[in-house]
């Protein structure tokens, strides 16, 4: 990889707070532990320079709830791990955030998915060579390579891929300019879950198949 991991690309405007109140975070919590079972989120020496990887959302209210910047290590989430992002600007590269965690530095792709289809509410932004490599033969759409993740650049693909698709209530895309970088999204997060979990049990059919 050319960049770390895990950096921070956009300007932050935080300030230390609360969650949002009534926002459910329990399928949240519970589908980090799923994916770190699977390395879809995680933290691997070996990997990205050591750094964590993966991050996962909720829709609130206002705005969403995302697992803190470099907390895809972690064996499970607590609430003191999450950020309550109410606001984002991709054309100013600007995000607004509280709650007790800084955001993801995928943050603002979170935050584009649930602008651009207004059913979807959860997300899962994952790790799996298995699915990325596969993509194109698993017929999942692709952000361009010149698209790097944390970038308004990254967010503006996300529009373009998802624009046509409005009504659209559950999918998984690649990032083809961050290695491995795939996104799980669901009108619950159950629902995403369980759609990200089938896509890598096909992608790993495939590869199985290749050497056979």
């Amino acid at each position: 990889m050319t960049e770390s991991e895990g950096v921070v690309k956009y300007r932050l405007d935080y300030s230390p707070g609360e969650l949002p109140p009534d926002t459910d975070l329990t399928a949240l919590l519970r589908w980090f532990r799923r994916c770190r079972e699977h390395g879809l989120i995680g933290q691997d020496p070996d990997r990205y320079e050591g750094l964590a990887y993966g991050n996962i959302s909720c829709r609130a209210a206002r705005g969403f709830v995302i697992s803190g910047t470099q907390t895809g290590g972690r064996p499970a989430l607590h609430l003191d791990d999450l950020a309550w992002v109410r606001d984002f600007d991709e054309a100013q590269n600007r995000l607004q955030a509280g709650g007790p965690a800084r955001p993801s530095s995928e943050a603002m792709t979170h935050g584009q998915v649930y602008r651009v289809l207004p059913a979807v509410n959860a997300v899962i932004h994952a790790h799996s060579a298995a699915i990325w490599r596969n993509a194109r033969q698993l017929e999942l759409p692709v952000t361009s390579p010149a698209a790097a993740y944390g970038t308004p650049a990254m967010a503006a693909e996300v529009e373009r891929l998802l624009a046509t698709r409005t009504d659209c209530t559950a999918g998984v895309f690649a990032m083809g300019g961050h290695q491995d970088g795939v996104a799980a999204f669901a009108g619950d997060m159950d629902s995403a879950g369980e759609l990200l979990l089938a896509t890598l049990q096909r992608a790993r059919r495939l590869e199985a198949g290749d050497r056979e």
